[in-house]
C-alpha cells in the first residue's frame, strides 16, 4: 500500500514532470540530437538567418536577423549548442516607427552581433537605411533597452564590437552596396566607453575585392595575442569562411580560407559565429541558405593549428574544413534534455506564443488572447491602399520548421454582418504566397483558395470559390512536401478534408525564409470589426 507521503511525493512529480515537458517543447517534425550522443545539422531547421552567439556560464545564446518581422532580434538559449529554446525578442518594436508600422520587407534588421561585458548583454544591429544601434539588458530574456544610434549612414552593415584589455572599444563593420555605393570592405571604427557612439571615422582594415568579393558579417574576437576577424565571402549561397588575423587590431590583417562547400552538400556556409565551450572545445555556428526554407544554422567543431582555426573536417589535410552533417555533440560537462523553439500553439496562455512575428510593427487591435475560451482572437483589420497580404501589416507568421510538415488550424469566424469581404484563413507568405480562407459576402460565407503570383509587384490574389460555409467553425490545413510544395485543403468537421485549388510551390520573401500564418482582414472600414477566434495551430508530421 501506498503511503499518503509517498501519494503526495509522486504527484508532486509528476506535477513537475509535466510542467517540464510543457516547458521542454520537443518538435514533432525536426530533431537535431539524435540521442546517442550525436548530432545532425541543421541544429536549427529555420529561418534563423545571420546568427551570432555567446556564451555566459553554463548558457550558450545566439540571436539572427529579423528585418521588418515583428517582435525582432529572436533570442535563443542553449545548454549544449544543439537543443536550443526560443526565450524572448530584443525588439518589440522597430524604429522610425512611422515607417516600419507598414511592411518594408528586406529592410530593418540585418546582421546582429551579441555580446556580453561588464555584467550586461549587448545587441549591436544594423538598419541599412538608418544606421547602427545598440541594446542592452541584464537578463537575455529582457526586458532589453530602447535602440540607441551608434552611428547613423546608409548602408552599414553587420556591426560587432570588442572590448580591448585596455577598456578601449572598437566596431567592425561591412558595407552594403545597395545603400551605400561601396561593398566588400571591412572598417574599424572606434567606440566611446559606454559603447553607444562611434567616435572617430574609422579606417579600412581589409579590402575582399581582390580575393574576397562580397566579404560581410565580421565578427571581431581576440585570442593569444591575435585580434581575428571572421567573415564569410563570395556570396550567400556559393561563399566561403574567411579568417583574418594580425598583432595590431588595425593590421596589417594575414588571411587564411578556412572553410568551404568542399564535397559535401551544404551549400555557402555562411556566417555564423565563434564560441568555447566550459570543457575548452571551439565550436563554430553558421547558416546555409536552403531558399524558401530560409537560412538555418549549423554547427561545426573548430580547432587551431598554428593560431589558425579550422572548421568542420579537414578530411584532405589542406588546412581548410568542410561542413559536417552529423558529429559528436559538444562536451559542457553535462547531458541535457531534448529541446526545440516551440511550433504548434494551442493558445491557452495569456501571451502569445514566441514563434509568433507579425510583417511589421504590431497595433494594440489586431489580436488578443482570448484566455476565457482558450483562443486567440483575431480582430479584421483594413489596411490603407494594400494591392495584396503582402503589404498587410497584421498578418501573423512563423517560420517553417523542416523540409517536411504539416499544419493545421482550427477557427471560428464572426463576420460584422455590415460588411462584406472580412475573410480569415491560413496562409503561406513569401514574394508569391498562397491562402485558405473563410470570408463573408452578402448571403453568407463562404469557403475561398488564393493564390498570388509575384505579390512583391502589387499583383491581385486569384481567388477560387470552393463552396458555401454552412457553420462557423471550419479547420484548415496545409501539407508541404519535398522542394517546398505545399497543398491546402479544408474541413467542416475536422476528420474530413478536402483539397482546395491547384498545388502551391512556396518562395522565399525578401531575404528571408517563405512563413505560414494566419490573417483576418476587411475590405472596407466601419467602427467595428469582426473576427475569428482561432482555437489551435498545430504543425506535426506527414
Amino acid at each position: 500500500m501506498i503511503s499518503l507521503r509517498g501519494f503526495l511525493f509522486s504527484a508532486m512529480m509528476l506535477l513537475v514532470s509535466q510542467s517540464f515537458a510543457q516547458e521542454n517543447y520537443v518538435s514533432k517534425v525536426w530533431v537535431a540530437d539524435n540521442g546517442d550522443g550525436t548530432y545532425k545539422n541543421p541544429v536549427l531547421n529555420a529561418d534563423y538567418s545571420d546568427p551570432d552567439a555567446i556564451r555566459v556560464g553554463d548558457n550558450f545564446y545566439m540571436v539572427s536577423s529579423s528585418f521588418t518581422d515583428m517582435p525582432g532580434l529572436p533570442i535563443l538559449q542553449s545548454k549544449d549548442l544543439v537543443n536550443w529554446k526560443l526565450i524572448g525578442h530584443a525588439l518589440k518594436k522597430l524604429p522610425p516607427y512611422d515607417i516600419y508600422n507598414k511592411p518594408q520587407h528586406g529592410n530593418g534588421v540585418w546582421a546582429p552581433s551579441i555580446r556580453y561585458h561588464n555584467n550586461e548583454f549587448y545587441i549591436y544591429f544594423p538598419d541599412p537605411d538608418y544606421g547602427i544601434y545598440v541594446i542592452k539588458t541584464q537578463k537575455a530574456e529582457g526586458p532589453w533597452s530602447e535602440p540607441v544610434l551608434v552611428t547613423a549612414g546608409k548602408g552599414l552593415e553587420d556591426p560587432c564590437p570588442l572590448w580591448d584589455d585596455d577598456g578601449q572599444a572598437y566596431m567592425v563593420h561591412a558595407y552594403a552596396g545597395s545603400r551605400a555605393g561601396i561593398k566588400s570592405v571591412l572598417v574599424l571604427k572606434k567606440l566611446n566607453k559606454a559603447g553607444d557612439k562611434v567616435i572617430d571615422d574609422g579606417v579600412i582594415v581589409y579590402d575582399g575585392h581582390k580575393t574576397d568579393p562580397t566579404i560581410e558579417g565580421p565578427k571581431l574576437y581576440k585570442r593569444n595575442g591575435y585580434y581575428y576577424i571572421f567573415a564569410p565571402a563570395g556570396g550567400v549561397s556559393t561563399g566561403w569562411q574567411v579568417v583574418l588575423r594580425a598583432k595590431n587590431i588595425y593590421g596589417p590583417y594575414e588571411r587564411k580560407e578556412v572553410m568551404d562547400q568542399g564535397h559535401s552538400l551544404i551549400n555557402g556556409p555562411h556566417q555564423g559565429a565563434w564560441v568555447t565551450t566550459q570543457t575548452d572545445e571551439d565550436w563554430f555556428l553558421h547558416f546555409q541558405d536552403r531558399v524558401a526554407y530560409g537560412r538555418v544554422v549549423h554547427l561545426q567543431p573548430m580547432h587551431w593549428v598554428n593560431d589558425w582555426p579550422i572548421i568542420g573536417t579537414d578530411r584532405d589535410g589542406d588546412g581548410k574544413g568542410e561542413p559536417v552533417v552529423t558529429y559528436k555533440k559538444p562536451n559542457v560537462g553535462e547531458t541535457y534534455p531534448i529541446e526545440t523553439p516551440a511550433e504548434s500553439d494551442e493558445f491557452n496562455n495569456n501571451m502569445l506564443g514566441l514563434q509568433w512575428q507579425w510583417m511589421a510593427n504590431p497595433q494594440p487591435a489586431w489580436s488578443f488572447m482570448n484566455s476565457a475560451n482558450g483562443t486567440l482572437r483575431l480582430y479584421s483589420y483594413k489596411a490603407d491602399s494594400v494591392a495584396n497580404l503582402w503589404f498587410a501589416p497584421n498578418v501573423l507568421l512563423q517560420k517553417f520548421p523542416a523540409e517536411e510538415f504539416r499544419i493545421t488550424t482550427k477557427l471560428t469566424f464572426k463576420p460584422n454582418l455590415k460588411l462584406e469581404h472580412e475573410k480569415a484563413g491560413l496562409v503561406i507568405m513569401g514574394m508569391s504566397y498562397a491562402d485558405i480562407a473563410i470570408e463573408s459576402r452578402n448571403d453568407g460565407n463562404y469557403m475561398v483558395y488564393s493564390i498570388c503570383k509575384d505579390a512583391d509587384k502589387g499583383n491581385a490574389e486569384l481567388e477560387t470559390v470552393l463552396g458555401k460555409a454552412t457553420g462557423t467553425t471550419v479547420y484548415f490545413r496545409v501539407r508541404v512536401t519535398n522542394r517546398a510544395h505545399c497543398r491546402f485543403s479544408y474541413s467542416l468537421d475536422g476528420q474530413h478534408f478536402t483539397d482546395a485549388g491547384d498545388e502551391f510551390i512556396a518562395v522565399a520573401g525578401k531575404w528571408i525564409g517563405a512563413k505560414a500564418g494566419l490573417f483576418c482582414t476587411r475590405q472596407s472600414q466601419t467602427n467595428d470589426s469582426g473576427w475569428a477566434d482561432v482555437d489551435w495551430f498545430r504543425v506535426e508530421k506527414l
